[in-house]
């Protein structure tokens, strides 16, 4: 595993969650994972994850207010959060950017164009 940090994987879709944790892995990253917004939280919260690749469209919390919550956190401050969602009109993207989001991807979404933005974090910041 590389030793810069972990990544969280926010996704209420379980399939996603196992590809996503496959393919990062593989590139030897270490990988936590949340079912939910409220248990994403909960899991930034106790780990302090590098990264966030959050979904949007979960019930319960939504992945707009696991931005804000992360984001009101000051233990997660260096935390970058990755939208990963297929919600893409130009509100969704606004509304992620203001939520507390760096970077926003659209589902489907390119294998590599993920894994070369989760490097480029861990590379520079």
């Amino acid at each position: 595993m590389k030793e810069e940090g972990t990544i969280l994987l926010v996704d209420d879709e379980p399939n996603i969650l196992l590809a996503l944790e496959f393919l990062i892995q593989q590139k030897g990253f270490s990988v936590i994972k949340a079912s939910n917004g409220a248990e994403g939280i909960q899991m930034a919260r106790k780990h302090h994850p590098h990264i966030v690749v959050l979904d949007v469209m979960m019930p319960g919390l939504d992945g707009f207010e696991v931005a804000k919550a992360i984001r009101k956190d000051d233990r997660l401050e260096n935390t970058t959060i990755i939208f990963l969602t297929a919600k893409g009109t130009n509100d969704d993207f606004e509304e992620g950017y203001a939520s507390g989001g760096e970077i926003y991807l659209t589902k489907p979404f390119d294998n590599q164009e993920l894994l070369n933005i989760i490097t480029e974090v861990f590379e520079f910041g």
